[in-house]
Order: C-alpha cells, then structure tokens, then sequence
C-alpha cells in the first residue's frame, strides 16, 4: 500500500512539475496587427504610408519597440498605459489619439484591461520599413 501511494505521490508531482514547466515555456499572446492600406505618398520621394489596426490582448506588454516614422494613433477598443522612455506612463482609452515622433521607444502595457485593445495607426515612413523594431 505504501508504494502505491509513493508511487501516485512521485506521478502527481511530476505531473505538476510538468505543467508549471509548460506554463513558463508558453509564449506571450502574439500582437496582431492587419494592414489596411500601404501607399506611396506622392511628392514624397522614398516615404509611405501604412494604416493598419494593432490588437493587444488583455494581460500583455508589447515589448519594447520603435516606429521608423511617424506614428499616429486613435484607439479604437480598450484601454492600455503606454511606457514612453524619458516621460513615463501615458494611459490611453478609446477615443484618444497620440502622435509617436519617429523613433521613440515605448511599449504598450494591457495589464488590469477587461479586454484586449485595438488601436488603429497611421504609419508616415520610409518605403519599405517593418512596422515596429524591437528595441532591447
């Protein structure tokens, strides 16, 4: 009886190593972001325009990030706190706008959001750029 109940005990606490384990190797909810349109803007050589919708689930933090351009945002659904490097929080709700000069680092915290939040932004950069750059 004793090693059946050893052996229940060693089985129930592998398994349960085995799903903390699992739960730390699991991966972040991705960032969705959709184009809705990418366009030269003519009589500006070389730069486009990008608009596309950016989804972030509840409980997420974006990362670290810059836009090779200017950023031009409004949110559409949810709220988040936007960490700007050298200013500090600024929270955001649907209906607000902010305009991110080129290169400025910030990372969007959806931490305590109901929801997840959907910002819709207007890109202005350099043809051909990713839409955000990780920064570390």
């Amino acid at each position: 009886m004793r090693r059946i109940l050893t052996l229940i005990l060693t089985v129930a606490v592998g398994f349960a190593a085995g799903v903390g384990v699992q739960g730390l190797n699991a991966q972040p909810a991705e960032i969705k972001r959709t184009v809705l349109l990418k366009t030269d803007l003519p009589g500006v050589e070389g730069k486009e325009a990008v608009v596309f919708i950016a989804e972030i689930p509840a409980g997420v933090a974006t990362g670290k990030h810059r836009h090779p351009g200017n950023e031009l945002i409004y949110v559409l659904e949810g709220s988040y706190i936007l960490e700007v490097d050298g200013t500090g929080p600024v929270p955001l709700k649907a209906g607000e706008v902010r305009h991110a000069p080129p290169g400025e680092v910030h990372e969007a915290k959806t931490f305590g959001s109901p929801g997840p939040s959907k910002v819709l932004v207007f890109l202005l950069a350099e043809k051909g750029q990713p839409l955000a750059i990780p920064v570390h």
